[in-house]
């Protein structure tokens, strides 16, 4: 088949690999403009850019695909092109529907998340804060709502204990490139059964926003190691700003107020049912993230030291 590729971020490489390592033909890739980066803002390709040029696949940047002369354009492009799919991963786009109807078999949508769960921009993080023991990617035919087209192909995964967003996601861009390898396998054989979503049991994955990463030491330990584990968590420690990145759930209980460190060892902390915490990886500002082990060798900290609310 002939296939024009959308997508954006590393989450999209590995699909746009198993394309490019199968008998489908990559027509073009059309991925989100550069953007500037690092401390001199030069301007950057998108990972899926950096690829497709190494590919020599032809790459177009549309500002927008719905207004302007850039949608103009690229309508023209793809109305060239007339492909029989068009494959989306996080591209970061809403498609029009003239778009959506132009190729023979419409436009097909990677998805992380088990739809119709978590529907909407932040899946991964989502799954992790709500305490979702499965998530997985599903691959559905694209309609003009957001993510409520049917559903085409699922491949489902455990959540670990004490697995974060990254770790997480790292696994999940393998799992749509499977997805996507079967999916097109299943179009081929004229298999393909698609189910409804059922908008009864759908959740929208709302946007992260910087104010949910102040951890508030009066939740419980679970929703505590969540938030650290799902979109990394901010605090105060000795007056200065500390970020958690990874953490667990301890056996340990106390009657302390919530955020006293009660193992200066581990920095294990006391959260608002009494149960603890341990951070794993911790941040000072302006510093790396490091192994809690390593970053109290150069921090000393008491037992009886507080966690406060982060400013």
């Amino acid at each position: 088949m002939n296939i024009v590729f959308m997508g954006t971020p590393e989450f999209s490489v590995p699909t746009l690999q198993t394309l490019q390592e199968s008998a489908h033909t990559v027509q073009a890739v059309f991925t989100q403009p550069d953007k500037p980066r690092g401390r001199g803002k030069k301007l950057k390709p998108t990972p899926v850019k950096e690829k497709a040029l190494e590919f020599g696949y032809p790459v177009y940047q549309p500002l927008s695909l719905r207004k302007g002369e850039d949608a103009e354009q690229s309508m023209q492009i793809l109305r060239e092109l007339n492909p029989d799919l068009i494959i989306v991963i996080a591209y970061g786009q809403i498609l029009p529907k003239e778009i959506l109807e132009l190729p023979k078999y419409g436009c097909i949508n990677l998805h992380a998340s088990l739809l119709p769960r978590w529907r909407g921009a932040a899946p991964i993080q989502r799954a992790i804060l709500a305490g979702d023991t499965m998530t997985g990617v599903t691959s559905m035919q694209m309609a003009e709502g957001l993510d409520t087209g049917d559903m085409l192909h699922k491949i489902q995964t455990p959540i670990t204990e004490d697995e974060t967003a990254d770790m997480l996601h790292d696994r999940l861009k393998w799992i749509a490139a499977q997805v996507t390898r079967e999916t097109l396998e299943l179009l081929e054989k004229g298999a393909l059964k698609p189910v409804p979503q059922n908008d009864a049991e759908a959740c929208t994955a709302m946007k992260i926003t910087k104010e949910m990463s102040r951890i508030d030491f009066s939740h419980t330990a679970k929703e505590i190691d969540r938030t650290i584990r799902g979109i990394t968590g901010f605090a105060m420690l000795h007056g200065k700003r500390v970020k958690l990145h990874q953490s667990m759930c301890t056996a340990m209980n106390s009657v302390e107020p919530a955020g006293t460190i009660v193992d200066a060892r581990t920095l294990s902390f006391v959260c608002g049912d009494g149960c603890c915490v341990q951070p794993l990886v911790i941040q000072a500002e302006g510093g790396k993230a490091m192994k809690t082990s390593d970053f109290l060798r150069g921090f000393s900290v008491q037992e009886g030291d507080r966690f406060e609310m982060a400013e």
